[in-house]
């Protein structure tokens, strides 16, 4: 992609999954990496995999002030950040009617309070240096809904139009901020939920039925598209919510 040689990009819950495979991709384009992740050892396997000056760094995101000290670590370590991509995320699967408000409070604070305190610290950052870009993974669960998941929804719509919002806000100083929306996605953190074995090869069989590609997303299928938003390429694109979901859901 063009223009991000030597582009510090910023991944959070880059330790596994998409973001791992985004951290991997956006080094081999040639960005120093700065990988975040309440798991250290996993951050530094992928530090280590992907090369070009990669660092991890242990940081609890929904913890405001731990997030302001580790991006000011990493521009200490790497310069200044090009790239912000808001990937981290969590969820526990449950009828909502059968949860309550810790549980609420906890996807919250990860998924909705997470980002907003990247964003806070990294583009006030890049808006005084007048460039930069935001690419924010939300998930199609905040577009059209998930059964068993109406919290993790509300927070992923919430990213959805946060992200609009703050794209007009920061437009005016060369920021620019757009959405990925991947669909269903076999990673670590589904593994977590469903399980391991014939049932839940059998569950995701019958969720790939209902995806016109026949597959779920694999965690390979969204690096290209944040690298093609953070290069020189998408330079007039803004405010897109963009969803990769093998044809799933169709705007």
């Amino acid at each position: 992609m063009r223009g991000l040689q030597g582009k510090v990009a910023l991944v959070t819950g880059g330790g596994s999954g998409i973001g791992r495979a985004i951290a991997l991709r956006l080094a081999a384009e040639g960005c120093p990496v700065a990988i975040f992740d309440i798991n250290l050892p996993a951050a530094e396997a992928v530090a280590a995999e992907a090369g070009h000056g990669a660092r991890a760094y242990r940081v609890d995101i929904t913890d405001l002030a731990a997030v302001e000290a580790a991006v000011a670590q990493v521009e200490t370590d790497l310069g200044a950040i090009w790239l912000l991509v808001n990937n981290a995320g969590w969820d526990q699967p449950a009828p909502f009617l059968k949860t309550g408000p810790e549980l609420w409070q906890k996807i919250i604070n990860l998924n909705l309070y997470g980002p907003l305190h990247l964003h806070h610290a990294v583009c006030s950052r890049m808006q005084a240096r007048n460039g930069g870009r935001v690419v924010n993974i939300a998930s199609d669960a905040g577009r059209v809904g998930t059964s068993n998941e109406a919290v993790y929804s509300a927070c992923k719509g919430g990213i959805i139009a946060f992200s609009k919002s703050i794209a007009r806000e920061l437009s005016k100083h060369n920021v620019l901020v757009n959405t990925i929306c991947p669909g269903p996605t076999d990673t670590p953190a589904m593994a977590a939920v469903v399980g391991t074995g014939d049932e839940a090869q059998k569950w995701k069989d019958s969720m790939a039925r209902g995806i016109p590609l026949r597959r779920m997303g694999q965690p390979e299928d969204y690096p290209g598209l944040v690298a093609f938003l953070a290069s020189d390429d998408a330079a007039y694109l803004l405010g897109q919510t963009i969803s990769v979901s093998g044809g799933l859901t169709m705007n």
